[in-house]
């Protein structure tokens, strides 16, 4: 639906309830057609929720059609609660990132434990069991007054949602920028596992079929969120904290298991969960998919607050809430199951043939409008979009290792830095092996979960690194997926698919739009080179804080299988003697890099280039070479900090050192952050050499494992003290 000739005069009164729910005025005038007359409260706050960038992707809509997302091993793709992947042996892998960026801002803790909590419930909608959680989080400058509260309650309430309902924590990532100040990023993840004939969808079918309410009750908090989640922050950002919802994660964990009980039954034809825009997305969207209408009495709800309205009925955003379509003659299988669980059930509504919503209160219609305009007729606008500027490439040369300085000592400084420290005082507040399936955890380069009951296992990951997207954003958008491509290499799975959370600014600056539509081309020309559709996502546009933007942020999160989890490869060094290779060409790209950034307090320069042919050999050269088992005993592969940081972590975390002899001295060498390269270990150089050359791929001798410390041309650095210096920075931060 578009725009023109769609304006109108408004009331004062008009004019300040269209813009405290971020619709456009010339929005409000094609309500007006679509209604014929003026809205109801209850009809304003439904358009305006579904219509709400958060739930309608009005902006980004037609660039996300643009994305591959087929393939063999698609099962279900973008347009469900999550996408779906064949793994084989009648299972599925069901998963998706969803961000809650706002509500964390307003209120840490209850902002990202809800965000868990919808996750979570996008992937059992499905009909499958959550096996893991992820996040991606992004913090402000570490000088500023509110990022150590800010870091501390959404950490606090990631672990303290995920603990409790069972789900174990195992990876992600957490940056640090000045962007972020007054907008900080929470991007969750959900992997689950489902019978592949036994997938679940929202699509609704079966007029007078019953419309069922389960879980928790509706109260008031979260009203408006979906519209509060569609607009730039001001200073007065923290005043929306009754728009945050609260979360119940043993409320959850039952819900967990009744709706996968009532999935084992032949009862349920739809299911959704209540999640942006509360009963009002999850009514609307199921009846839209099944063409049918919805008619609810809002009277059946079950409610935890006296004096509810209609609007605030449909508005709410109260957690641990699904709505079911059942097959008739199930109601009172379903009552049972969902009361043994000590939850809510109400039959609330039927579907009709009418393809309308209506809603009655006390009696009284309070929302009769068409279902279509407002799921696929609804707002879509073609953005205005002006591409990045082209960065000049940096020469490494310029930027050698300063006075007074070696490469080793400029070693210490970077891994003491917020970007590359330690995240052990984060994830060790997250219980990671809940569920007795975790084979990897944080730490590495991706979590490996076994699948119960078999020898396989799923990898998974979330990356990206914005200060790349914001450079150059086509560069950005396929230097993301490319690298959770390595990370799940890496370990030894091979990458099956991807989810995508889309961060970015206000889409009504050309500019923002255009960092969007980039990395849309930049995702798009990466996923088809090396194929890894993608399967389900999010956008999360309007980060802005009084009209600055954060850098962009395309956050990948991939997704792998492993055939056998005993063959799974971490990055530690294994022992004494071992030859160090990097593999992969080293041309010391510079620009964009955090040596350059931490040593020379430069952020300037085009980010390194993605060679999408050599990404997907040498992937798929290291992943073999673990699979086959034997030759390769580490693999790591190099990304932010460059090829030195990579050796350290490995010495690190394996406490073992290395003697360092390559030929190469300059800081380019070392530090730059070139693309498609692994740091690998093995104990038969000559075997791994010749399989290399066989393969056409470069690799290069490091030097020896041993000892314990890192030498290079004849200094050293104990790795105790490195080791201190690197997982001492954020717990000494915290404590300030």
């Amino acid at each position: 639906m578009t725009m023109e000739n769609a304006s109108v005069t408004m009331s004062p009164e008009i004019q300040k309830l269209v813009a405290e729910h971020n619709m456009k005025p010339e929005e409000y005038g094609v309500l007006l057609k679509v209604l014929g007359r003026e809205p109801t409260e209850a009809e304003f706050g439904v358009v305006a929720a579904m219509w709400s960038e958060h739930c309608s992707y009005k902006s980004t809509r037609i660039w996300l059609k643009t994305l591959p997302t087929k393939g063999p091993q698609v099962l279900i793709g973008p347009g469900e609660n999550a996408g779906v992947i064949d793994i084989g042996d009648g299972q599925a892998a069901v998963f998706k990132m969803e961000s809650h960026n706002h509500p964390s801002y307003i209120e840490p803790y209850q902002g990202a434990a809800t965000g868990v909590g919808g996750i979570l419930r996008d992937v059992f909608t499905m009909g499958a069991r959550p096996i893991a959680n992820l996040n991606a989080l992004r913090f402000g400058d570490v000088s500023h007054p509110k990022t150590r509260s800010l870091i501390a309650g959404v950490v606090a309430g990631i672990g303290g949602y995920g603990n409790c309902v069972g789900v174990p924590t195992v990876g992600g990532e957490t940056n640090f920028h000045a962007s972020y100040n007054g907008n900080n990023l929470v991007n969750a993840m959900t992997v689950g596992l489902a019978d592949a004939n036994r997938i679940f969808t929202s699509q609704a079918t079966g007029v007078g079929n019953a419309v069922v309410y389960v879980g928790s009750k509706t109260g008031r908090d979260g009203i408006k969120g979906a519209t509060m989640a569609s607009g730039e922050f001001n200073a007065d950002a923290e005043s929306q904290r009754p728009t945050v919802q609260v979360g119940d994660p043993f409320t959850e964990k039952l819900l967990i298991e009744a709706c996968l009980e009532l999935m084992q039954t032949e009862a349920v034809v739809a299911i959704q969960d209540m999640g942006a825009a509360g009963l009002t997305s999850s009514a609307v969207e199921m009846a839209s998919k099944g063409q049918l209408g919805i008619e609810l009495d809002l009277d059946k709800v079950p409610l935890r607050e006296t004096g509810m309205s209609a609007y605030e009925i449909m508005l709410s955003e109260s957690q641990e809430r699904m709505l079911f379509v059942l097959k008739p003659g199930h109601e009172q299988e379903a009552e049972a199951i969902f009361k043994k669980w000590e939850l809510d059930y109400a039959v609330i509504g039927k579907l009709t043939d009418t393809g309308r919503i209506v809603c009655l209160r006390h009696g009284k219609v309070e929302v009769d409008i068409e279902v279509d305009p407002l799921v696929e007729n609804s707002p879509v606008y073609d953005r205005p979009h002006v591409a990045t500027p082209a960065k000049p490439v940096l020469d490494a040369a310029t930027f050698a290792v300063p006075d007074g300085e070696t490469l080793l000592t400029v070693l210490k400084t970077m891994l003491g830095t917020p970007d590359l420290c330690s995240r052990r005082w984060i994830w060790e507040q997250y219980d990671c092996h809940v569920g007795h399936n975790t084979a990897q955890a944080s730490g590495g380069d991706a979590a490996v979960v076994r699948v119960d009951g078999t020898q396989k296992a799923l990898a998974m990951c979330i990356d990206c690194t914005p200060r790349y997207c914001v450079a150059d954003p086509v560069m950005g958008g396929k230097q993301a997926v490319v690298e959770t491509y390595r990370n799940i290499c890496a370990v030894g799975a091979k990458p099956l698919a991807v989810t995508d959370n889309m961060n970015f600014g206000n889409p009504e600056k050309p500019e923002i739009m255009g960092q969007f539509v980039g990395a849309c081309e930049g995702m798009k020309e990466a996923c088809i080179a090396i194929d890894y559709p993608i399967v389900s996502g999010n956008c999360s546009l309007y980060n802005e804080t009084n009209g600055q933007p954060i850098l962009p942020v395309p956050a990948i999160g991939g997704v792998g299988l492993m055939p056998d989890v005993a063959k799974a490869m971490t990055i530690a060094f294994k022992g004494e003697g071992e030859t160090i290779f990097v593999l992969g060409e080293s041309k010391g790209h510079i620009g964009q890099s955090l040596y350059l950034r931490e040593i020379f307090g430069k952020e300037e320069g085009a980010p390194p280039p993605v060679n999408l042919t050599a990404e997907r050999r040498h992937g798929k050269f290291v992943r073999e070479l673990i699979q086959q088992g034997g030759l390769i005993t580490a693999c790591h592969d190099v990304s932010d900090g460059g090829l030195l940081i990579a050796v350290a972590e490995m010495a690190m975390v394996g406490d073992v050192g290395c003697k360092l002899e390559a030929p190469a001295t300059d800081a380019g060498f070392w530090y730059g952050e070139d693309q498609a390269r692994y740091v690998v270990t093995t104990r038969d150089p000559d075997a791994f050499i010749a399989k290399a050359e066989a393969a056409g791929i470069p690799c290069l001798i490091l030097g020896l494992t041993g000892g314990d410390k890192i030498q290079m041309g004849g200094e050293a650095v104990e790795l105790n003290w490195i080791r201190e210096i690197h997982e001492s920075w954020l717990p000494d931060y915290m404590e300030g």
